[in-house]
């Protein structure tokens, strides 16, 4: 604690009382001794009254939302600034014990890819305490020259449901999106981000125009696709290993006020797939917003969009096919244009070949139809339903392997082994819509898919949904489908050279240049040496 923190001129009375408080936090760290895997030089730090450890500090930053293992901190740093995160990573850096650091963002992780053992979790929650305060301060929309709004400036820190909440406020919003939006922004630009917009704009990583990162030496750096461009094609889908995103420049457009969002059902694979690359092949006049979900037997139509009575339809439609799908659609609009969304939408339904009388719509605003999972998660929380293990899987499959997938692993690893309820979500996207130059990495082929394989799980049963996870990638390599994992998770830096592919020996210089002590990130399991 210190005065220039407290913004006040020192006085007699003043001092003598900082003297007490710092006599008294000295007697709490001797109560409780000093982590032994940390240097005690971090105690003279500026930052050193926002370091906090011990179980009762620790525990919440121990586990995360997969709850599928465990790995403590020996400290959380709670920043005000991003000044005190560059701090902390320099010293590390400079520390001949150097300690390994991560940033945490919603702890929406599912394999501890934001742990640190050992080491030192950021709360990124804390930059600016914002979020504490219910404010959006570090969320900046301003005006262009022409009064044209262009970008919003956002904290990483910062939630996208914050984004778009202040971004609304100006009558604009951004491109590209996420399904579940209580992430960070440095979150989900550290993967990719991606949802039914991408399509069209791309993942959320293909929107920035800027970045401010912290490197792995403590370096505060300002980079875009003109100035340090080697980081900010780095750090984009860099899953955090070459530097902490502080702040983001995000591109914007107009804000729809409207969403006609539709349902479509389907008992054949082949027609479901061809009409969701005919609708993201199709510019202005198809949707806007594309995405798809198988439906299983035992939890088909399990959402709050269909009505009972649909609902019930459909089930029966799924028991008699075993497996059903749906496609998913949506058309921005504004009030002023309402009456022409009849007749696009009618248009776009002649197009496709869904089982007749199994269409379904709704008419919700643009905030809504974004906000939509939230709406889930306020009904699962009061039952004990979200806070529970959660063995996901999300793969990248290419466009021609999409039959095998189906077959081999759709109607057969998780049908015919009547796998629980689970959330199967089969997204097309345009391979041109991604940045090579950015570290994720994609299937090289045109359109590929997104599949993302969601399921909760009970502490008896996660262990055989995990193996099942595992039954699942043995099929895809003895059956040759080059895939890609999103989020991914390996052991072996072997596993990870294959991920990365013709981008590893790029990856590693930028890992050498960037955090050549291998400082940040260490949950992903990367690097675990320095270079």
């Amino acid at each position: 604690m210190t005065l220039r923190r407290l913004g006040l001129m020192p006085s007699t009375f003043l001092v003598m009382a900082l003297s007490f408080v710092i006599s008294f936090l000295s007697l709490l760290g001797q109560l409780r001794p000093w982590p032994a895997t940390l240097p005690q030089g971090l105690l003279s730090l500026d930052i050193a009254d926002e370091l906090h450890y011990g179980p009762n500090a620790t525990a919440r930053f121990s586990i995360d939302y997969g709850r599928l293992t465990e790995a403590a901190p020996a400290a959380v740093l709670y920043p005000s600034s991003p000044d005190d995160i560059a701090a902390l990573v320099r010293f590390s850096y400079a520390s001949p014990r150097p300690f390994v650091i991560a940033a945490r963002g919603h702890g929406h992780s599912t394999r501890g890819q934001a742990f640190a053992p050992g080491g030192v979790v950021v709360d990124m929650a804390s930059l600016g305490r914002g979020r504490r305060a219910g404010r959006r301060d570090r969320i900046n929309v301003p005006l262009d020259d022409v009064h044209r709004l262009r970008y919003v400036d956002a904290g990483g820190e910062q939630l996208w449901i914050d984004v778009l909440r202040e971004t609304l406020e100006h009558g604009v919003a951004p491109r590209s999106w996420t399904d579940y939006l209580y992430l960070t922004v440095g979150g989900t630009l550290s993967n990719a981000g991606i949802s039914g917009q991408a399509f069209r704009h791309g993942p959320q990583i293909s929107n920035v125009h800027e970045l401010d990162v912290i490197t792995g030496k403590g370096d505060m750096v300002t980079c875009s696709r003109d100035v340090n461009s080697d980081l900010f094609y780095g750090v984009l889908g860099g899953l955090g290993q070459l530097g902490i995103i502080t702040r983001a420049r995000i591109a914007v457009e107009p804000a729809p006020q409207r969403v006609r969002w539709v349902r479509f059902i389907y008992t054949d694979f082949g027609s479901f797939i061809n009409d969701q690359e005919l609708l993201i092949s199709i510019s202005e006049e198809g949707f806007d917003y594309v995405e798809g979900q198988l439906l299983m037997k035992n939890g088909a139509a399990n959402s709050s969009f269909f009505s009972e009575g649909d609902s019930e339809k459909i089930r029966v439609l799924a028991a008699e096919f075993g497996a059903i799908y749906f496609l998913e659609g949506a058309i921005y609009y504004e009030l002023a244009t309402a009456s022409s969304v009849d007749q696009k939408l009618k248009l776009l339904l002649k197009k496709l070949s869904f089982v007749p009388g199994f269409a379904f719509t709704k008419d919700v605003s643009y905030l809504r139809f974004l906000d939509r999972v939230h709406r889930d998660e306020i009904k699962l929380r009061p039952m004990g339903l979200w806070d529970v293990p959660h063995p996901w899987l999300n793969l990248f499959v290419p466009k021609s392997r999409m039959r095998d997938f189906e077959t081999g692993i759709f109607r057969g690893i998780l049908i015919e082994n009547d796998t629980p309820m689970a959330t199967v979500l089969i997204s097309p996207m345009n391979k041109s819509k991604w940045d090579e130059k950015m570290s994720v990495t994609i299937p090289d082929e045109d359109i590929f898919y997104a599949i993302g394989i969601l399921r909760s799980a009970t502490m008896d049963d996660r262990k055989h949904l995990d193996d099942q996870n595992d039954q699942i990638l043995r099929f895809c390599d003895q059956a040759g489908i080059e895939f890609k994992q999103y989020l991914p998770h390996y052991t072996t830096q072997a596993d990870w050279k294959k991920h990365f592919g013709v981008k590893w020996d790029r990856f590693v210089q930028l890992k050498r240049r960037y955090d050549p002590k291998a400082l940040l990130s260490p949950g992903q399991r990367i690097f675990t040496t320095s270079l």
